[in-house]
């Protein structure tokens, strides 16, 4: 429903450039939150360039409020603690591979590099504070490379809960040395994101055995800010597939048709070895596309989808009193640039929430074009009807006095 805001008139700045508005509810403080709801997305353009806080003083002038955009993703930050491997041996059930930690620090990551291109081990980790009474962390924990035409994959990394320990012990079950370049040992702290999971309102499966590909498109209700995908299989034996994830971002008419154009999010595999958990650079999409390459094996049983996206918030400074709006839905805005994107530090930590109104459509001035005279044909045809008829009159009048 079109609505014609109580701004009295467009003059008023920018406003009118603008398609939708909703009305910001609670300003007490100089600094706020707010956190974008999910009826915005399908409205703004997709690097959200179009976003503006608005302001409508008493003297009916315009100002602008500026913002920083914080989208609310995961932080993973790896501290790495300095190690050394201080023993190599050869023993009935394989390789030993000792490390000496030089700190007390607690560990829960250890990044393997090998020279081989092609191996499947499983590892025992042990941790030791004198080298003589081991204690294990990990059992029977597969590590694996896959490199050739088709798959290019690695899964090294030794992931356990945070273990303390002077010695870390890897034994490796291979008969052939593993050339092992680097063993990272790390503490890794993880901060969770905020996520919004999506409803999938269409699943449709296609598997191209011509092509050896398996192809699924999700589509949502609505427009979303998607930034992970994960994909749960229920086959119960090993497997390890390349798979890209696309997006529909355009679909044009041809003479055989719509032809749909995709952009890729990314690419990875998917396998049996962790959750099939795939992230990507936030991007407002209503459709996905996953295609897996399944070379000579059957296909996989896909049980299931969960489409979500980082929490998107904006952090708006004011500093006059007003009747301030969110404003946007603009096809030629530029992203903004203020003053405060060089003051982050200066921003509190904490932040009131303001409400936000329901979203109002802005009317548009109507600007109505004047045709130059000539262009309109029923004037042209009047002035010449006129014209031929004055001058027959002019003719017969001649004849006549002859």
């Amino acid at each position: 429903m079109l609505i014609v805001f109580w701004f009295h008139s467009y003059s008023y700045g920018q406003l009118d450039q603008y398609s939708y508005a909703r009305e910001l509810d609670g300003i007490s403080d100089q600094w706020h939150r707010v956190i974008l709801p999910e009826g915005v997305f399908g409205k703004v353009r997709g690097d959200l360039s179009d976003l503006r806080i608005y302001g409508i003083t008493e003297d009916k002038d315009t100002i602008e409020a500026p913002y920083l955009l914080r989208i609310k993703t995961d932080q993973v930050t790896d501290k790495e603690i300095p190690s050394k491997i201080i023993n190599s041996v050869y023993g009935p059930k394989g390789y030993y591979f000792t490390f000496e930690v030089s700190s007390a620090e607690a560990i829960n990551l250890i990044k393997l590099a090998f020279r081989e291109d092609n191996y499947d081990w499983k590892v025992q980790l042990e941790g030791s504070h004198n080298q003589q009474d081991w204690f294990g962390i990990l059992e029977d924990y597969r590590i694996l490379s896959i490199k050739n035409t088709l798959t290019d994959f690695q899964f090294t990394n030794l992931s356990f809960p945070s273990a303390s320990y002077r010695y870390f012990r890897l034994r490796i079950p291979s008969e052939k040395k593993p050339d092992l370049l680097s063993a990272t040992i790390v503490n890794q702290s993880h901060l969770k994101g905020t996520f919004n999971q999506f409803p999938i309102q269409q699943r449709k499966y296609l598997n191209n055995t011509q092509n050896k590909l398996t192809e699924v498109e999700l589509t949502l209700k609505n427009p979303r800010p998607v930034s992970r995908l994960k994909i749960n299989a229920s086959d119960e034996f090993d497997y390890y597939r390349p798979l890209t994830i696309s997006y529909l971002y355009d679909s044009v008419e041809t003479q055989q048709g719509w032809k749909r154009n995709y952009r890729t999010l990314t690419s990875a595999t998917l396998n049996s070895l962790q959750e099939n958990e795939f992230t990507f650079q936030s991007t407002i999409l209503q459709q996905l596309k996953i295609s897996i390459q399944n070379q000579d094996n059957q296909p996989l049983t896909l049980s299931d989808f969960e489409v979500s996206g980082y929490g998107h918030e904006m952090v708006v400074r004011f500093t006059q009193p007003a009747a301030y709006f969110l404003a946007y839905g603009n096809d030629e805005a530029v992203i903004p640039s203020y003053d405060i994107q060089q003051f982050v530090d200066k921003i509190p930590e904490n932040l009131t929430t303001l409400v936000l109104g329901d979203q109002k459509e802005i009317t548009k001035k109507t600007v109505f074009k004047t045709a130059p005279l000539f262009e309109n044909k029923s004037i042209l045809w009047g002035i010449m009807v006129v014209i031929i008829g004055l001058l027959g009159w002019f003719t017969l009048s001649m004849m006549r006095k002859k």
